[in-house]
């Protein structure tokens, strides 16, 4: 007889009905299946509240929900092969789940099998490059059952969409307030509880709920001259007081949005008045603040680490790595970087980025990239992991259970050093001091990099001087790192929360951080 479920409003605790189901489904897979090896199942669901308000009025507002499900099978005979299927669904779906998972879970099957068979007639037919397709392998993991809890200390749910609106209105009024030179302004806050399930043939059952809120202003200033536009987020794993209070943990530190969005625009009028930054004909002494870093990070640390893009897996559409020519011409134990440069991808780390367990039901661990300047290794997915004969490290997400997860960064950053920063820039004669991130360009293989800051100072006889707009730095990436020769030990960790990977695109929300750091580039600017 088969199995249904009442209709009940969808919430986090909807999850709660379909556990057992979810386990039995893919535990009876192998039996049921003629020559399946594996599968997992991916179920979510999220309820978000949001408000976006331009220029002191009200734009839009948003009470939602989220729901759908992915699943992963690994069948054949003499060369297993995957096969995926994702669906999306609405609270009308509920009565009818168990029937839409089993035909997923068919889908998934089928289309394994059709991978596996056409795999087989390939290698026959083109002998020699037909012996590239190999049967996929998943390396092994420790198998567990955990229930990890979301961390707030104001139930996002429990906020009035109304007073979300209120809030966004009120902070674009307070920055409108400050004059007639703010052209334009744009306030957005959202916050949401997700609660992900996954299960696996092997015996996985991960429950995984999140709180996560977002703050985000974006600012437009203008006088007779020029314009001068500043966007930036605030953000943390956290509820509605991320919004409100702001936060103040030892590793991430930010205003509430108001505050915060007033203090952007205050920047905007001053860089609005400030002489653009002319481009620079050779090396300089930089010095860069930690959320300058924090992009930088993510560009030349961050996606070059990430296997499936190092082994050449999304070149078509994102490029490669500069880190791994081939399976046997690597970086992996070269100096590419100073001694004094250590760079780790850490899920342990709070903020966006922080989770317990990735999307194969894979125990999340610190991943460390460059240790003392030796290049040590990637984030990987079990299937690239079994590739290199390497252990699984956590690091295969998708930004929604009917997505295809990839390998992505959790908090991807470079380690803190000793040095105090104001000594940092005290022992500068001439040079620049970038403060905050704006733009990046990156080349394919992100072998060399240009990312533009907010800010941009001189620096004279270890003095912060004249401030200057529109401009940042670009260098060779591995000879930018190679001249690092100061790290402070002002470590923070910030919100990335528009990562775009993957095909079709998946806009991922994580965490990068550092602390200051000193080497040498070319300005960029006018």
């Amino acid at each position: 007889m088969a199995r249904t479920l009442s209709v009940k409003p969808l919430t986090v605790e909807s999850l709660d009905r379909i556990k057992r189901l979810a386990a039995d489904l893919v535990r009876e897979a192998k039996k049921k299946l003629r020559h399946c090896r594996y599968a997992d199942l991916r179920l979510e669901i999220i309820e978000v509240k949001a408000a976006r308000a331009e220029n002191g009025n009200d734009k839009s507002a948003q009470d939602d929900y989220g729901f759908g499900f992915g699943i992963r099978v690994l069948a054949g005979d003499a060369l297993p092969s995957p096969g995926y299927y994702g669906h999306r669904l609405g609270n009308a779906d509920m009565r009818g789940l168990p029937s839409l998972l089993r035909a997923g879970l068919r889908h998934a099957y089928d289309r394994a099998i059709a991978n596996a068979q056409h795999k087989a007639e390939l290698r026959k037919r083109f002998k020699g490059l037909g012996d590239s397709l190999a049967a996929l392998e998943l390396a092994p993991i420790e198998v567990r059952q955990d229930t990890v809890k979301a961390e707030y200390a104001i139930d996002p749910r429990s906020v009035p969409l109304a007073e979300i609106a209120r809030y966004c209105t009120e902070t674009s009024r307070s920055v409108r307030g400050l004059g007639p030179r703010i052209r334009f302004n744009s306030i957005a806050a959202t916050t949401s509880v997700s609660r992900e399930l996954f299960v696996s043939s092997e015996g996985a059952v991960i429950d995984q709920s999140f709180a996560t809120t977002l703050g985000f202003c974006s600012v437009v200033a203008e006088n007779d001259q020029a314009q001068q536009a500043l966007s930036d987020y605030i953000g943390h794993q956290r509820g509605w007081e991320v919004i409100t209070e702001g936060t103040r943990s030892e590793l991430i530190r930010h205003l509430d949005l108001l505050t915060f969005s007033t203090s952007l625009a205050h920047d905007c009028l001053k860089l609005v008045d400030a002489p653009s930054l002319r481009a620079s004909d050779k090396d300089v002494v930089v010095v860069t603040d930690p959320h300058y870093n924090t992009l930088k990070a993510h560009e030349i640390i961050g996606h070059p680490t990430e296997l499936d893009r190092a082994l050449k897996m999304e070149t078509g559409y994102a490029g490669r790595s500069w880190l791994l020519q081939t399976l046997h011409r690597t970086q992996v134990g070269k100096q590419i970087a100073s001694p004094l440069v250590t760079a780790y991808s850490d899920p342990g780390l709070p903020g966006l980025g922080h989770y317990a367990y990735d999307h194969e039901g894979t125990p999340a661990r610190k991943v460390v990239h460059i240790e003392k300047g030796i290049f040590k290794g990637f984030m990987n997915s079990r299937q690239t992991a079994a590739i290199l004969g390497a252990e699984p490290n956590g690091s295969y997400k998708a930004i929604e259970a009917s997505m295809v997860p990839l390998i992505r960064m959790s908090n991807t950053v470079f380690g803190a050093g000793t040095q105090d920063p104001e000594k940092i820039i005290g022992e500068v004669d001439r040079g620049y001091y970038l403060v905050g991130h704006r733009t990046p360009s990156i080349a394919e293989s992100r072998e060399n990099f240009s990312i533009s800051a907010q800010k941009v100072y001189e620096i004279r006889n270890g003095q912060i001087g004249q401030l200057y707009r529109g401009g940042g730095m670009t260098a060779d990436t591995k000879d930018y790192l190679m001249k690092v020769d100061a790290v402070g030990r002002d470590f923070r960790l910030f919100p990335i929360p528009n990562c775009g990977k993957g095909q079709p695109m998946q806009t991922k929300r994580l965490g990068n951080g550092a602390p200051t750091m000193r080497s040498r580039a070319r300005l960029t600017g006018v």
